[in-house]
């Protein structure tokens, strides 16, 4: 919210019923359209709403006070309402014989002027100089609080993970680091010490500290619980296959609901550039093109699930059964596992220790930023490493790509490899591997070791993102549905024909895995072609077969 888009708030407060129902009656018949006018009848009350105005985001643009009043005086209450509101204009009203403390108040509060009781003509002693006050205001508007604000420390795990689900999410939402006023001023009016962070609060003025994942979707919009307890079509994960799927069930008259873990998009979706995905000549961002996706499925009639994590899948009768981490349930008649990829761990010291401390797996765009002027590491040789690698050479001073093999051509696309090699502050280390990291509040040193000389070294860094490889997510899916030996799920063709205990006449369909019903698309399915492209194709195709399937119950 902005001054353009909100009405600034005037709030008043005065002891005296008579002239607060006065002042008030007065600004509202001038300035009641474009300004919303509260009204206070002692400090305490007014410093309760300004903290809830605070909390809420709402603009405050000038606060009148009245001199003489209980608890505390209106000095006592402008110096405390600058806390929260500093950039607020502040008037004082006096009776002609505290005019002397009027203006000794200039030097304690700043104060901008005082008005002497009572004010009549309004025309002439009070609009002036409120108009006068609004002008000021508006030169030096308040920052705008129509998004989520994250209160954290840069070197706090748990605040990255919830600036990393917010901005996976396409949720607007402004970072403030702990030490900073604007953040102080917030804790403030929250009642909450900072100690234990992150600290997150919603437009609607709604504190949480340290929230869940779940928590903290509820409360940005997100949904998390299914509208029904039966669907035509259940689509596990969204990625680009979970997300095309998702929309050619619903466009083609499928109940479908998605479930996603963290954020739609998958791996994909944390892409800085992806510049070979069809009709897009000058790229698109991952996070653009999940958005796009998202919104696409919304308006086909789809529910998206966030923060459910699928632990278990059985057959009931012409029904597949998904049960959730909390023990909840959701049926269907058909089920697509899209559930793609996650990137393996790096296996070394210091790094568990230092994970969301100055170690990524992944992008992590949103630390982009704050890398300006710094040497960064990323490890890893495919398209993605290649892709955050020419991201942050935008704002680092370098960037360094350790590779264990001896070149890029093996795991790379051609153009990315083209592109790396015309950007001068990226720095690609073959045959290189990292050993050990250490750091104490986050990460600061690197050990690498070159395995062709056998050469060790340490490097100064406080950003590595890491991208070896990925690991398909299958573990909690049940014994009888067949994969290979690297846990990807087996369709189709690559069954081994009609499956044991398969009960169908029939052979299973090409995306069809060992259990009827229940499909895979994309990164998940053994032997997929890991692209963007493909994964979309793999989510669409499954759809067109669950609609065989359906014909034949």
């Amino acid at each position: 919210m902005t001054a353009s888009t909100t009405r600034a708030v005037i709030l008043t407060v005065d002891d005296d019923p008579g002239v607060s129902r006065s002042i008030a009656r007065d600004l509202r018949r001038r300035y009641g359209e474009e300004n919303r006018i509260v009204r206070a009848e002692n400090p305490v009350q007014a410093l309760d709403a300004l903290k809830e105005l605070k909390l809420r985001g709402e603009p405050v643009a000038l606060l009148l006070a009245d001199y003489r009043m209980p608890q505390m005086s209106g000095i006592e209450f402008l110096e405390a309402a600058m806390d929260l509101f500093p950039l607020a204009r502040r008037v004082l009203l006096t009776a002609y014989a505290d005019t002397d403390a009027a203006i000794q108040a200039i030097n304690v509060v700043d104060l901008d002027h005082y008005l002497l009781k009572p004010w009549n003509p309004p025309e002439e002693k009070l609009y002036p100089v409120v108009d006068a006050m609004l002008d000021l205001w508006k030169s030096t508007p308040e920052p705008s609080g129509d998004e989520t604000r994250v209160i954290g420390h840069r070197w706090s795990a748990p605040s990255f993970a919830a600036r990393d689900f917010l901005a996976r999410n396409a949720v607007p939402y402004r970072w403030l680091n702990v030490d900073d006023e604007e953040a102080k001023r917030l804790l403030d009016a929250g009642e909450v010490d900072g100690s234990t962070l992150p600290v997150v609060i919603t437009p609607d003025g709604t504190v949480m500290v340290a929230p869940s994942e779940t928590e903290l979707a509820n409360k940005v919009g997100l949904s998390t619980a299914p509208a029904k307890d039966f669907y035509d079509l259940v689509v596990v994960g969204g990625g680009p296959a979970g997300l095309g799927a998702a929309v050619y069930g619903a466009s083609e008259g499928l109940r479908t609901v998605l479930v996603e873990q963290l954020a739609t998009g998958g791996q994909a979706g944390q892409s800085s550039r992806i510049e070979n995905y069809l009709g897009f000549p000058d790229g698109v961002s991952g996070a653009q093109l999940t958005d796009r996706a998202r919104r696409q499925a919304v308006r086909f009639g789809a529910e998206l699930l966030t923060t459910r994590q699928v632990v278990g899948l059985e057959t009931l009768g012409n029904a597949r059964r998904l049960r959730f981490a909390d023990g909840s349930e959701i049926s269907a008649h058909s089920v697509i596992l899209a559930t793609g990829v996650s990137y393996r761990t790096l296996q070394a010291p210091g790094v568990d220790d230092l994970c969301g401390r100055g170690i990524y797996y992944g992008s992590a765009t949103t630390e982009g930023p704050a890398c300006a002027g710094m040497d960064v590491y990323i490890i890893g040789g495919a398209n993605s490493a290649g892709q955050a690698a020419v991201y942050f050479s935008r704002h680092a001073k370098r960037v360094h790509m350790l590779v264990r093999g001896p070149s890029l051509t093996a795991t790379m696309s051609s153009y990315l490899i083209d592109q790396i090699d015309g950007i001068d502050n990226i720095e690609v280390h073959t045959c290189t591997q990292v050993v050990s990291c250490m750091g104490s509040e986050h990460l600061e040193h690197l050990t690498l070791l070159n395995s062709e000389t056998g050469e060790k070294r340490e490097v100064d860094t406080e950003w590595m993102f890491v991208f070896i490889g990925a690991a398909p997510r299958t573990d909690w899916l049940p014994g009888d549905l067949l994969r290979d030996d690297r846990g990807f799920v087996l369709t189709g063709p690559d069954l081994p024909g009609r499956p044991p205990g398969w009960p169908l006449e029939r052979e299973p369909y090409h995306l069809e895995t060992s259990m009827p019903g229940v499909f895979a698309a994309g990164d998940v399915r053994a032997e997929s072609v890991k692209r963007v492209a493909s994964a979309v194709g793999d989510g669409a195709m499954a759809v067109t077969l669950v609609h065989r399937y359906l014909e034949m119950l």
